[in-house]
């Protein structure tokens, strides 16, 4: 932002975000106490270069004052308060988490080069002490987490810096301390001491005194380090278990695969993610809690450990044949992390071949997994999970109160009731219970819970005599389980007949369920109004969590959703239960859909994003019963959700899935499935045989439907396009009137794409491309207006405008990135990288290329991996490195697998290899590949590019006349020369210099009329 005054406005403006500030405000901020004579119309000027600077609508005008449109937690200085005013409350480890995360927003001096104001002075100096509090309020948080040891090294910086900050100085100490260097703690108190003394004049105050104490008497120490994780501070503490946590430990250090096995109900995942938990400070890349109760039954476990490490899935055009194994690989095979597998019971064999296979390939991960049976792998290591250790018989009352099951049911009774005493009778009867349900953990916590509404006497009884009733149950039974079912038996007796089924059909939700969509699956057994006193009935009961979001869901234990399930079949309700979810998330995703090609697409994938798993779930159940038109249903309904929400892969599968079941079901919603099902077809490498017969098929169905549907208005045209390339364009027209303004804009859009791809230049594809941006933009619609964005960006870059590129390029990522798909942040950024090479800023050059890198790993996808790959191996040719050119095209390769021999990645790969090859004969036979292979395209611009790597050849060859005339075949192949490929100028001028002007022009000319074919033929067999 050039000029003081100029960041001085927006500064004041930010500091004010989404609020409208005086103009009297602003000119003491901006000119102090020196304002010029006519400051409302200096004011005024000075916002109108801001304007000019700044985005359009960024600043509104307001009664009195100016506006800048911006959330306030998108000003660093206001999230950085957001963020200390969040730390105050909760743990020390969320405290310590949003501290850093203020802390990181600093990035050097506050609002410098901004002119002397005493407004600004006094915000600098507010924040700088607000910096400084909050530097000692998180180092205080990260000792009290035993995090000493890490934070030595800052803290000395600090204390260096500040030497009379107290708080620091003893944070300092208390670290020293914790990392066992006592000694140099009580050198850093002597220092402070010094320091207070020469600079204020003042003694140690009494806390750092006494700290100074304890030091030397050996008081000050640290708890084990613990790194960030998805592992979840737990709301309960832990008992019982110490001395297995020391064991688990012990086999993960020396087995690469541990399985922690026991009844449902014992512990294991607490035990497992405890274990994780102390282990932290040992695993560079941490441990991550992989959640497989709510798996089906086709194990495929990678897609819930790639969502677990925080992957988006969300891959490049060619989705629909991504291997989620592979993606996982790609995305860890080098961290040394841990990975906890918990429920594994009953995917049993897909856990074990998945652990079999990642163990393989990642030779420095270890899987802790957690299940009621051995994997039964070579070289696993077992921890059996024993019940919690009960007070002996004859116990006295310290034996007992100190017993871990009876400390536990204490621990948990005590969150229900504050009246339950402590004397010897009491503590008999705790240990009663304990007996009576065997040390089982959940068993005990179920029971704790009941002490709500009965006094401990009452459920001494109750518990006794239910247990005693049910370990006599099935023989077939492993006694775990009958324990284990006895505790959920007896919670399952205490319920009325209406709460029974509202917990029943519960079972079917996956990731919980909302209020409504409580009420309707339950809503034909009950009144819908007693739906929610029903779920608080649940609740108080412990057998449903609450989440404490702004919208609540129901959630219940995996074992208490089993237990309801089964019970729910046996009443011969399931199928009932099920339609009646299927029904719920089908309206719901039906809703939404148009809204996901409007402004509000944002909300609405928020929407449907919390009730992911749900339409997952609904989906494949309507699948495996063999509902058509259930299946139908929501694939129409939710097709465009998967696409546009990033779940590219599961939506493929379950879209194409859904059209090949057999059944009755309307026109209207086959045709739109179908539609889907090419839109998510063509969008990868497909069988071309399987699109056109989906095209076929959604324009049968869909000829004569009148539905609202957009993809339905693309049938017809679809079906022209099969006709070959002449047809493209006019399939397309026939869209431009029709009454919904977003197919429209995508027929607009796709017919400026498609002159491009035909290399028909000329004014019309700009003209297509930017009518469909700004009607995409009238919309709100953020897919659309980056589609268009990135194309125009590309065209703009080939008349070799690189500034206005790379900033159509940047719009389009602001744009992409606020729906979350950052798979197509790659190939822009990858570009960026190009250009701004191109444009001698090697920084920036640099910069792009590292984001392009970050996003590729987020997806963790390897064509995501391969696309960065080539920009780096184009660009380290553009320099003339060509051992790491080479280095990247292997990587590449390696990483598209059997899609390196697609024809577009053949061709860029070959065309690449032709330029690197130092022998005539190699170049020649990759040139001709790449000749081939873009043939077999069919893209113009491929075609062009690969026909410049021939005019190298030839100038390599002193074909001068022949590289000349391949210059022009590739523009008029393009349909415009393409100025942002430096191999073009430097071929031109290189042929220029030896033929001269008049027979360079002559050979240029001859280029442009020439058959392509025969140009390439002769160039090669020379």
């Amino acid at each position: 932002m050039p000029g003081a005054r100029l960041r001085a406005l927006l500064i004041a403006l930010a500091l004010e975000a989404g609020r409208a500030v005086p103009k009297s405000k602003l000119v003491d901020w901006i000119w102090d106490e020196q304002p010029p004579a006519d400051a409302a119309n200096a004011l005024q000027a000075l916002v109108s270069r801001l304007r000019r600077a700044l985005p359009d609508g960024a600043i509104e005008v307001q009664a009195g004052g100016y506006r800048l449109t911006v959330e306030p937690r998108a000003v660093d200085a206001i999230r950085f308060e957001q963020l200390l005013d969040q730390a105050r409350g909760g743990d020390d480890a969320h405290q310590a988490r949003l501290l850093r995360e203020a802390l990181d927003l600093w990035r050097g001096p506050l609002m410098q080069d901004i002119g002397d104001s005493a407004a600004f002075d006094a915000v600098i100096t507010r924040f700088d002490g607000l910096r400084l509090a909050a530097m000692e309020d998180r180092y205080e948080a990260e000792l009290r987490l035993g995090r000493g040891p890490e934070v030595v090294a800052e803290l000395t910086e600090l204390v260096s810096q500040h030497p009379v900050r107290e708080r620091l100085v003893a944070a300092l100490m208390r670290a020293l301390g914790a990392a066992g260097r006592g000694a140099e703690a009580l050198t850093v108190y002597q220092r402070a001491r010094e320091a207070l003394a020469d600079e204020l004049g003042v003694d140690p105050s009494p806390e750092l005194s006494a700290l100074h104490v304890a030091l030397l008497r050996g008081e000050v120490g640290g708890r084990p380090a613990e790194r960030t994780t998805n592992l979840r501070a737990e709301l309960t503490s832990f008992v019982g278990k110490r001395a297995d946590i020391a064991a688990v430990r012990e086999l993960i250090a020396a087995h690469r695969l541990t399985t922690v096995t026991g009844p449902g109900g014992s512990g294991k995942t607490r035990l497992a993610v405890e274990t994780a938990r102390t282990m932290l400070g040992d695993l560079p890349d941490g441990a991550w809690l992989v959640e497989l109760a709510s798996a089906d039954g086709s194990g495929d476990l990678a897609q819930s450990a790639f969502a677990a490490l925080g992957l988006r899935d969300a891959l490049l055009g060619d989705a629909p044949n991504a291997d989620p194994m592979d993606r996982l690989l790609a995305a860890i095979r080098d961290r040394e992390t841990l990975l906890i597998l918990d429920n594994c019971e009953h995917v049993i064999e897909a856990a074990a071949a998945f652990a079999h296979r990642i163990l393989g390939e990642c030779r420095r991960l270890r899987i802790l997994a957690t299940s009621r049976e051995p994997l039964g792998i070579t070289g696993e290591a077992l921890w059996q999970v024993e019940p919690l250790t009960l007070p002996a018989d004859g116990a006295d009352a310290r034996e007992i109160e100190t017993s871990p099951a009876v400390a536990l049911l204490r621990d948990r009774a005590g969150a229900v009731r504050k009246d339950l005493a402590t004397d010897a009778g009491t503590l008999a009867t705790m240990a009663r219970v304990c007996r009576a349900l065997d040390g089982i953990p959940l068993a005990i916590e179920l029971a704790a819970a009941r002490l709500r509404t009965m006094s401990l006497d009452q459920l001494a009884h109750r518990l006794d005599d239910r247990f005693r009733l049910l370990t006599g149950g099935s023989r077939t039974a492993i006694p775990q389980h009958r324990t284990l079912r006895a505790v959920v038996d007896w919670s399952w007796e205490l319920l009325s007949d209406a709460e029974k089924m509202v917990l029943c059909r519960l079972s079917v939700f996956t990731g919980g369920a909302s209020l409504e969509a409580a009420e309707q699956v339950c809503a034909s057994k009950v009144e819908q109004w007693e739906v929610l006193e029903l779920l608080t009935a649940l609740t108080e009961k412990s057998l449903l969590l609450v989440t404490e979001d702004d919208v609540p869901r129901y959630r219940m234990l995996e074992t208490i959703k089993q237990y309801a399930a089964d019970r729910l079949a046996e009443a011969g309700d399931a199928e009932s239960a099920r339609h009646a979810h299927l029904a719920y998330f089908t309206d719901l995703a039906a809703t939404a859909e148009p809204h996901l090609r409007r402004a509000e697409q944002l909300e609405w994938l928020a929407v449907l994003d919390a009730e992911h798993d749900n339409i997952a779930t609904a989906m494949r159940g309507a699948l495996a019963s063999g509902d058509a038109a259930g299946a139908m249903g929501l694939a129409a309904a939710a097709g465009w959700y998967w696409w546009l929400g990033g779940y590219k892969a599961e939506g493929s599968e379950l879209v194409v899935a859904a059209a090949e079941v057999p059944g009755e079901v309307d026109d209207e919603t086959r045709a739109t499935v179908y539609g889907l099902a090419v839109h998510f077809g063509t969008s990868g490498r497909n069988d071309e045989h399987q699109v056109a017969e989906w095209i076929h098929q959604a324009y049968r169905f869909g000829r004569d439907s009148q539905g609202s549907h957009p993809s339905l208005r693309f049938t017809a045209a679809l079906e022209r396009m099969l006709g070959g390339p002449d047809h493209y364009l006019p399939a397309f027209e026939a869209v431009l009137t029709d009454d919904d303004p977003w197919a429209r804009a995508l027929a607009r859009l796709q017919l400026g794409k498609l002159r491009t791809v035909l290399g028909h230049d000329g004014p019309e594809a700009d003209e297509y491309l930017e009518q469909a941006l700004t009607e995409f933009r009238a919309l709100g619609e953020r897919w659309g207006i980056s589609f268009a964005l990135t194309e125009l960006a590309n065209r703009t870059a080939l008349r070799g405008e690189f500034v206005a590129a790379c900033e159509l390029y940047e719009q389009a990522i602001g744009v992409v990135t606020e729906v979350g798909a950052i798979e197509d942040v790659v190939g822009m950024r990858s570009r960026q990288a190009q250009l701004y090479w191109l444009l001698d800023d090697a920084e920036a050059s640099a910069a792009a290329l590292t984001e392009a890198q970050r996003c590729a790993d987020r997806t963790g996808w390897p064509t995501a991996l391969a696309e960065v790959a080539l920009a780096r191996a184009e660009l380290a040719r553009w320099r003339g490195d060509t051992e790491l050119a080479l280095q990247q095209i292997d990587l590449a390769r390696t990483l598209f697998g059997s899609d390196a021999e697609h024809p577009n990645v053949s061709a860029m790969v070959h065309g690449l290899l032709g330029y690197l090859a130092g022998d005539l004969d190699e170049a020649r036979a990759h040139h001709n590949s790449a000749f081939e292979a873009a043939s077999a395209a069919g893209h113009a611009p491929l075609m062009a590019q690969v026909l410049v790597g021939i005019a190298d050849l030839a100038v390599r060859a002193e074909q001068y006349e022949q590289a000349a005339r391949l210059l022009a075949g590739s523009t008029a192949t393009r349909g415009l020369p393409d100025r942002s490929q430096p191999d073009v100028a430097r071929i031109e001028q290189t042929a220029r210099h030896r033929l001269g002007d008049v027979e360079f022009t002559e050979a240029m000319r001859e280029g442009a009329l020439a058959s392509r074919p025969d140009l390439v033929a002769l160039t090669l067999a020379w």
